[in-house]
Order: C-alpha cells, then sequence, then structure tokens
C-alpha cells in the first residue's frame, strides 16, 4: 500500500500532470468568460440584428416535451468563440517560436563569423594572430583559427 501512495505522489507531482491541473482551471475559468461574453454581449446583439429574436427562449413543444434549440445555437456559438480564441493564441504561439528560432539563427551565424577575441582582455584581435595587439598576451593555439593542435597519436 505505501509503494502505492508513493508511486501517486510521484504521478501527480510530476511537471505535465500539474501543467495539465493549471490548464484545466484556467479552462474553466475562460468558459465562464466566453459564456458571459455570448450571453451578455453577443447574443443581444445578433438578437438585435435578427429583429428581437433571444435565441436563449427558442423551444420546439414536442408533446409534453420541449426542445431548447436556443440554448443549443448558444453552445455553437460558444464553441466556435473558443475555437477562434484558441487559434488565435496556437497562431501567435507559432509566430513566436518560427521568430525565435528565426533570431537563433541569426544570432548562431554573427557568431560563426565573428571577429576573435582575447581570451584576456577581450578585445577583438585579427584572425590567425597569436598575441593580442592590445594586452600582448599569448592567445592559445585552441582560440586561433587553423592552428588546432593534433591530438597525439599513442
Amino acid at each position: 500500500m505505501k509503494a502505492f501512495v508513493n508511486e501517486f505522489k510521484e504521478f501527480i507531482s510530476r511537471g505535465n500532470v500539474m501543467d495539465m491541473a493549471v490548464g484545466v482551471v484556467v479552462g474553466s475559468a475562460f468558459t465562464s468568460i466566453v459564456n458571459s461574453l455570448v450571453n451578455d454581449i453577443i447574443m443581444p446583439i445578433v438578437g438585435i440584428i435578427t429583429g428581437g429574436i433571444d435565441f436563449s427562449s427558442l423551444k420546439i413543444g414536442l408533446g409534453g416535451a420541449q426542445i431548447a434549440y436556443g440554448n443549443f445555437l448558444n453552445a455553437i456559438i460558444n464553441f466556435l468563440i473558443v475555437a477562434f480564441a484558441i487559434f488565435c493564441v496556437v497562431k501567435a504561439m507559432n509566430t513566436f517560436r518560427e521568430k525565435s528560432a528565426e533570431l537563433i539563427g541569426i544570432q548562431k551565424a554573427e557568431e560563426e563569423t565573428a571577429t576573435p577575441v582575447c581570451p584576456f582582455c577581450f578585445e577583438e584581435v585579427k584572425e590567425g594572430a597569436t598575441r593580442c595587439p592590445h594586452c600582448g598576451a599569448e592567445i592559445p593555439a585552441a582560440q586561433v583559427p587553423g592552428t588546432e593542435e593534433a591530438p597525439a597519436e599513442a
């Protein structure tokens, strides 16, 4: 039983489970915001456009039962708004990811073509220099492009 409890603790404390829990809480809060947006702002405007129709009151009587298709229309509008909001968030994240990858690529290209720097005074030196013209320090062979020493064979 103790092993089961420990395994459960390990499962529940994983990052992805916690992320999912946060997502559920934020999602439920977002749902109430979207419901308010639809019911209090969008549907009255749609009602004005359609001649004062309140979709939530639309019902069909079928024998003793009533089919509230107006609530179903509200649910469809809620879904479309949530789907559009998620689409916008995902699109923004993808754009951000593409831009950051592009910037990282530019940064790496700049690093590859960067002028060598003295490891002691951090001033730029000409490529192939063995001594720094600023501080006079000897630049190690590993710092001078084209002078890397081959490993000694045993």
